[in-house]
């Protein structure tokens, strides 16, 4: 099925099986996208698991079908388990850091407190800690509220055994959460701190806004230039932009956007988009940079993601 088909939101009559079908998956695509990015952090494999998940779909009896969401996020899950233990290996032979594929996504998402946490560059990062299954028990039932007789369907355990999953990724998370309650315009202060660096090329008074423990990661996946290791500290991380950001500021456009959920900087160099920042922010400060400039990372940047609970 192409994706034009899959992404219309026209109307489909239900008198046929396939068209029944279709309208369902269409009725929750979006969902679907979310659960398959959240396990996996590339919108790319996401995708794919759509794909996986439309084919095993149309071969589904829908008239003995009790909830259809749930069996559609339970067939995605198992197709984004499979991915993502292929993906893990994949980010064996990676070259430098890797980071989740950022989303370009629609204000409105910042206004679901609990969804744009959920997607941000931070939490995918302290996802990417949790083992695939603890993972998929996390996304589904703290973002997606999903019950736990569900959850054990989709990950082939027994429920028993997914409430203590779920407690144990709850507490892994909650030890690597941000420290501090931090509002939306706190990060967005930051941001706009970081653009004023940039365009003025004074990247020193980003000192005033940086921890002292921040870190700064950044992805290239050995296409272009980026730091092959975490960059940790204030002084070595404004010495870093300072050396990087100066060759290049009198080209360098920043943009600020919606990424993920939450505020982020988008640097164009000549029209194209060459890195896109993300930021995490505790207690009024940048604790972590996270930097994309791997290209095959960028497309979604382009235009906006939809992504839903």
């Amino acid at each position: 099925m192409s994706e034009r088909t899959m992404d219309t939101t026209e109307p489909l009559a239900s008198g046929d099986p396939m068209d029944s079908a279709t309208e369902a998956f269409l009725a929750h695509r979006n969902l679907l996208f979310t659960v398959a990015y959240e396990m996996l952090g590339s919108a790319a494999d996401a995708e794919d698991v759509l794909q996986e998940t439309w084919l095993r779909w149309v071969g589904v009896d829908l008239g003995v079908v009790r909830d259809q969401r749930a069996y559609l996020v339970r067939i995605t899950t198992r197709q984004a388990l499979s991915r993502l233990r292929t993906l893990r290996r994949r980010k064996e032979s990676y070259v430098g850091p890797w980071l989740p594929e950022p989303l370009l996504t629609a204000p409105d998402v910042a206004e679901d407190v609990e969804l744009a946490d959920s997607v941000s560059m931070a939490m995918l990062l302290v996802l990417e800690t949790l083992t695939p299954t603890e993972r998929a028990v996390f996304v589904l039932r703290e973002v997606f509220d999903l019950a736990y007789d569900e959850i054990a369907e989709a990950v082939d355990k027994s429920p028993a055994a997914v409430r203590q999953i779920a407690h144990r990724a709850r507490a892994h998370v909650a030890a690597r959460r941000p420290r501090g309650v931090t509002s939306a315009a706190e990060t967005r202060d930051a941001i706009e701190a970081f653009q004023r660096a940039v365009e003025t090329g004074d990247l020193r008074q980003l000192l005033d806004i940086l921890a002292p423990d921040v870190v700064l990661i950044g992805d290239g996946g050995g296409v272009v230039k980026a730091v092959l290791s975490p960059v940790v500290g204030a002084d070595k991380v404004c010495r870093l932009l300072t050396a990087g950001l100066g060759r290049i500021a009198a080209a360098v456009s920043p943009h600020p956007a919606q990424v993920n959920g939450c505020p982020a900087l988008i640097l164009r160099i000549d029209g194209e988009i060459d890195t896109v920042v993300a930021v995490r922010v505790d207690d009024g400060l940048v604790t972590g940079l996270y930097a994309v400039r791997n290209p095959a990372k960028l497309s979604r940047i382009e235009r906006e993601t939809a992504v839903s609970r």
